[in-house]
């Protein structure tokens, strides 16, 4: 199928869905100037994860994981959404987009403008001590001096997931319940690597969602769920796409209920649906 034909196919099968789940890895924020973990030019080129990102790397010898998250933590601050995240609040905004749920801990999604965010491996918005459990918001802290220490003395960890740590309860039930309940899912550059995420394109295959893959090489999802492959940069493809899935809703009047509900009825809706 033409690369025009399977856009086209793509927007109007978000257009015409009702619970559409955007499913997003590190890939969508390579055009902000993040760099990818894997691949050609990924951090674990240069650092091994299981020495620098492993929760006992960072307990047992937290400078040296320090040298990683210095790294991760200055490309994050100087980096901006790019048309992908903007395209993606869009189609929120355009009523057709429930929710994200995002491997990336670089909170693109919400200074785009995406209001509901399942951040799978957390996010660099927070630290938390590991002896207290007390929080601080990254913009508190100064980081001229690392490891990070709280006032108790206990390490302060970013607040996302380790090598070696857990997908928090809470979050894990989230994403399955919102990749269970989807009728389509966008997978947007990941990898297929990544256990558990790289499970959630299949729960919702499993329970029926069409899967729209925008990825510029083939992965497992290609292989196995993927019901169209757009291969390209996501900023372009999705600004294109969004571009024809407004078109398509303003022509046949496909505005998805759930956005006509007030704040309250929409808090009530993702509560039961588990968002």
């Amino acid at each position: 199928m033409a690369r025009e034909e399977t856009l086209t196919l793509a927007a109007r099968t978000i257009a015409k869905a009702s619970r559409v789940v955007a499913f997003t890895g590190a890939g969508i924020s390579v055009e902000s100037g993040i760099a990818p973990f894997r691949g050609r030019g990924g951090l674990w080129e240069k650092y091994d994860p299981a020495e620098y990102a492993h929760i006992n790397t960072f307990r047992s010898n937290p400078e040296k994981a320090w040298i990683l998250l210095k790294e991760m933590l200055t490309t994050v601050s100087a980096a901006e959404p790019n048309a992908a995240h903007h395209a993606l609040a869009e189609l929120e905004h355009l009523g057709k987009l429930r929710c994200i749920i995002t491997q990336n801990i670089d909170s693109m999604h919400q200074r785009a403008g995406s209001s509901n965010v399942i951040e799978f491996h957390g996010s660099f918005r927070q630290f938390v001590c590991l002896d207290c459990a007390r929080s601080f918001e990254t913009d508190e802290l100064m980081f001229d001096l690392v490891p990070l220490r709280c006032t108790c003395g206990g390490l302060l960890k970013p607040d996302v997931v380790f090598f070696g740590e857990p997908i928090p309860t809470d979050t894990l039930f989230r994403a399955e319940s919102a990749a269970s309940t989807c009728d389509a899912m966008l997978v947007i550059g990941t990898s297929a690597i990544v256990q558990p995420a790289a499970s959630l394109p299949f729960i919702a295959r499993k329970a029926g969602a069409r899967v729209i893959e925008v990825n510029p090489e083939p992965t497992l999802f290609t292989e196995l769920i993927s019901d169209c492959r757009l291969v390209g940069k996501a900023g372009e493809i999705l600004q294109r796409m969004v571009a024809e899935v407004r078109r398509i809703v303003q022509q046949e009047g496909l505005e998805d209920s759930y956005m006509l509900k007030s704040p309250g009825e929409r808090s009530h809706a993702d509560r039961d649906t588990g968002h």
